[in-house]
């Protein structure tokens, strides 16, 4: 129904990021139905045409993604952090990187950060957060702030805008700025291939994961 064609491996990709653009289209119909002005469909629209391109450039980061791998391949726990609609993409990052890499990760909602996670950071626990600027981003900043104070290397996807930069336990992946509703959409693209690519480096079979089945061929 979705019409992204066959899914090859276990651990599903595309799936994922075709459902949350169906979910927007689903969102414009309802939206339609229930008031939303012409002006603010077409802006939609308009902004849903752009997404291939933007997925486009995000697919070209995968050599500073493949290099950023490098960093992941020996540890066993990292912790993946987003704020309102970018908490789910933060849970796909983490889900993935465990599915496929067999690296433990957890997803959590950064604002529950110092509610128990928080606990777990010291300098072997890689952080990733994704960071949109969006309303919610000096809150994210904050949260962030406290993770380097207890020594916690961080890896932030963020666009240029929201003044990230590289320093000492501090990597910065510049994502393409896009419309907040598309934020979801793009974002989880580079977790997805760092999950793929730490894989690869630890000689995992990225297709078949072990123990695991598509929910479609086993009850």
């Amino acid at each position: 129904m979705i019409q992204a064609r066959v899914e090859v491996g276990v651990a599903s990709t595309k799936a994922f990021t075709a459902q949350l653009t169906d979910l927007l289209l689903l969102t414009i119909l309802l939206g339609r139905r229930h008031g939303m002005s012409e002006t603010h469909e077409a802006e939609l629209v308009k902004v849903l045409h752009g997404l291939e391109a933007a997925l486009k450039d995000t697919l070209a980061l995968e050599p500073k993604i493949r290099l950023l791998a490098e960093r992941f391949s020996e540890k066993h726990h990292a912790l993946f952090l987003g704020r309102g609609p970018m908490f789910p993409v933060a849970m796909e990052g983490a889900l993935k990187l465990k599915e496929v890499s067999y690296v433990h990760a957890e997803g959590y909602p950064a604002g529950e950060l110092k509610h128990g996670p928080l606990a777990l950071v010291d300098d072997d626990m890689p952080v990733v957060a994704v960071a949109p600027n969006d309303e919610l981003l000096e809150k994210l900043r904050s949260n962030l702030q406290e993770v380097r104070a207890r020594g916690g290397e961080l890896f932030v996807f963020a666009d240029e805008a929201c003044g990230f930069r590289d320093e000492p336990g501090v990597t910065v992946i510049a994502v393409p700025d896009v419309h907040k509703v598309l934020a979801p959409i793009v974002y989880v693209v580079p977790l997805q291939l760092l999950a793929y690519h730490v894989a690869v480096l630890k000689g995992t079979d990225v297709d078949q994961p072990r123990n695991l089945a598509k929910s479609v061929t086993v009850e």
